[in-house]
């Protein structure tokens, strides 16, 4: 790993593996220790010490040796690459499918099928993986292709320089767009699930979401991110009382507007998913530093779903 960068005047006064942790938050303490004893870290130009303090604007440069950062096995899956350069891939995932190994998902993942297609993202810290969506959602997603773009692209992330839009299906017909500024942490009492909590116990989360089309007792939705904590977007949706349809955590129950048709009723029960899909990414490309945007068309499932919805409104107008 080669980068070149400053460290921020918000760090001012804080010791000097703690400032790293901010600026290459995907490496442990424990690792920048390792590396700013071992001379790997200079400080303008000079060795340091993990306890030395900062004062900000300090040019930080890195050079270490790459290592093998995930055992995580290749497979062949199917891929839909939206985009690939030297820097990037940036692929649209299905719904269903995981985006990286954990526990009861060792393998069929996106990363597993990445590590096929590209065999250099074993390098990479999570095999370049910059954000995550749910394994129920759909959508564009950007992955690092070397050591220089996963480090910009994360800082950029963190600066909240990414552009993300959603399309979701909420239940309940909203009157307006709005945005949704509440902090996201671990529900108190469901460890399984994120919720709105109090701003000492939370992260800051930012969702900001406009009308598309209304319908009798569903609304489609667009979305923009500022923040990406887990669960998100379901997350507000759900605390704002207009929970995603489909969503198995914070859907609650199933609305169905009266003088609803059997068939109508079966498309809402059966539908298998959080009707929440990433429709369009959009970033400063790391090397050349060009704006660049990838879209990919709602699924084929919301798209029924959408059409089910305004088949009952004007069969119910």
């Amino acid at each position: 790993m080669q980068d070149i960068t400053k460290i921020p005047d918000s760090q001012a006064g804080n010791r000097l593996d703690k400032a790293l942790t901010t600026l290459y938050p995907d490496y442990s303490r424990a690792r920048l220790q390792q590396w700013i004893r071992d001379g790997s870290i200079l400080i303008n130009g000079l060795s340091g010490r993990p306890k030395d303090k900062v004062k900000g604007g300090e040019t930080v440069e890195i050079n270490v040796q790459p290592e093998e950062a995930v055992t995580w096995k290749p497979q062949i899956l199917p891929l839909v690459i939206l985009y690939e350069d030297e820097d990037l891939i940036v692929v649209n995932k299905p719904a269903g499918l995981v985006v990286h190994p954990g526990a009861g998902n060792q393998d069929n993942t996106l990363v597993n099928a990445l590590l096929h297609h590209a065999p250099e993202l074993s390098l990479l810290p999570r095999a370049g993986i910059i954000h995550r969506i749910d394994k129920e959602t759909s959508g564009v997603l950007v992955i690092a292709r070397s050591l220089t773009a996963h480090s910009y692209l994360v800082k950029k992330l963190q600066k909240h320089e990414f552009t993300r839009e959603y399309q979701a299906i909420t239940t309940g017909t909203l009157v307006a767009g709005g945005t949704i500024d509440a902090p996201i942490g671990r529900h108190p009492t469901h460890r399984t699930r994120m919720a709105v909590v109090d701003v000492e116990k939370g992260k800051s989360a930012v969702t900001h979401y406009r009308i598309i089309q209304r319908y009798r007792a569903h609304t489609h939705i667009r979305v923009q991110l500022e923040t990406g904590r887990t669960h998100q977007i379901r997350v507000h949706m759900a605390y704002k009382r207009y929970p995603l349809v489909g969503d198995p955590v914070y859907g609650g129950r199933l609305k169905i507007p009266p003088n609803s048709t059997e068939s109508f009723k079966e498309s809402l029960r059966k539908f298998p998913r959080q009707a929440l899909h990433a429709i369009r990414l959009g970033l400063h490309h790391p090397t050349n530093g060009k704006w660049m945007e990838w879209t990919a068309a709602l699924p084929d499932d919301m798209q029924e779903l959408l059409a089910a919805l305004e088949e009952d409104k004007q069969a119910n107008a």
